[in-house]
């Protein structure tokens, strides 16, 4: 989201159930005008929030003249996890004091209450993203600390050769928690940054810029996964031929549609079939995927089951969003697009206005059962 519109934007993207303090809100906003001056950007936009079980990550970014050059990413850590007072079973007495989350008060909580400025004040400029990096924190799994000098200790087996022989040993590498922040924040903003269609425009020289006379999307077409893009160079639309590309327009159409997003919901002519659940199942519990609607279509037919009193039933799909879920606020003035595959993405569109942008405020760790949830 647009750091000059950061108020509002947060405002508008509340309903997921992730917000800022009033204070924090008052230093983003300070810190981050004063970033774009220092740094002389374009625009700078506050990517979100990554928590961590000592503190959290606050990360913003800022773009040049060209929108799809290679962003800066900047972050910024916030307040250490509080300690909170709570009985502990067993034992009487005055309350006793709990480290919350439960783990213990190592070095790295130490380091990070010797760190200053913990008030979104100081931003540190974070490294671009390698494929080395990638393929290096691959193997890390599991929630961030929240220091970035904290190093993850993974065992892996390397070959050995000594004389003739060849032999496997295994070896303690060490990967910091920095190269995991930026490999998180590269492979998000690849896979689920979005914008609406018409926000950017592509001239023909090549540059793209921001339309400053796109005024928002219809109601109709807010409502559709194909007026939405990805906010990144494009890969499926090179792979287009010459006949799918007849009806897009150059200056408009020069990104990927999330309409093709992998994975999407199966339709099949008009009925969902799921081959692990049953159809009472389906109807008690509905779809498991937020926003989708199913109802039975019985009238005129025999149970099979005479026991039970159930059937077979297709269950005819109203809306199923697959990687994806759409929700229409405040009375249709507000559209929601939420990301299954990374849970904490949320991007807002206000119709027929120019409020549009997208928040992470999550983990930072991928949803990889989503396949099997579908």
């Amino acid at each position: 989201m647009d750091s000059e519109s950061l108020l509002l934007s947060l405002e508008l993207a509340s309903g997921s159930g992730q917000g800022l303090s009033p204070d924090r809100r008052a230093s983003l906003l300070t810190s981050l005008t004063l970033v774009k001056r220092d740094y002389r950007y374009s625009r700078v936009l506050f990517w979100g929030r990554i928590l961590g079980l000592v503190a959290d990550y606050y990360i913003a970014q800022g773009l040049s003249e060209d929108q799809l050059a290679p962003r800066k990413t900047l972050y910024r850590q916030g307040h250490e996890r509080r300690r909170s007072k709570a009985r502990v079973p067993g034992e009487r007495g005055p309350v006793a004091a709990r480290w919350t989350p439960d783990i213990p008060k190592t070095a790295v909580s130490r380091r990070v209450r010797s760190l200053g400025g913990l008030n979104c004040m100081e931003w540190s400029l974070l490294p671009p993203a390698t494929e080395e990096m990638a393929v290096e924190t691959s193997v890390v799994k599991g929630r961030f600390m929240g220091d970035p000098s904290h190093e993850y200790e993974h065992t892996e087996l390397q070959k050995m050769k000594e004389g003739e022989k060849v032999f496997e040993e295994e070896v303690v590498v060490q990967i910091k928690e920095e190269n995991r922040l930026v490999s998180v924040i590269d492979q998000i903003d690849k896979a689920v940054a979005v914008i609406p269609r018409g926000a950017l425009f592509k001239t023909p020289f090549g540059p793209i810029h921001v339309n400053r006379t796109f005024e928002g999307l219809s109601l109709s077409e807010a409502k559709k996964l194909s007026s939405y893009f990805h906010f990144r160079e494009p890969v499926e639309l090179k792979n287009k031929t010459l006949l799918e590309k007849a009806d897009l327009d150059p200056s408009l159409d020069f990104m990927d549609s999330l309409e093709h997003d992998i994975p999407k919901a199966t339709l099949q002519g008009g009925y969902c079939y799921h081959p692990h659940f049953t159809a009472k199942e389906m109807l008690l519990w509905g779809c498991r995927l937020p926003g989708c609607k199913v109802r039975p279509e019985s009238q005129g037919r025999v149970p099979r089951d005479a026991s039970t009193g159930w059937e077979d039933w297709n269950l005819t799909v109203v809306f199923c969003p697959g990687s994806w879920s759409i929700q229409m606020e405040r009375g249709n003035a507000l559209v929601v697009l939420r990301s299954l595959l990374w849970p904490g993405l949320t991007f807002f569109h206000a119709p027929r206005t120019k409020n549009y942008g997208y928040i992470y405020m999550g983990t930072g760790e991928k949803n990889i059962d989503l396949p099997f949830m579908l």
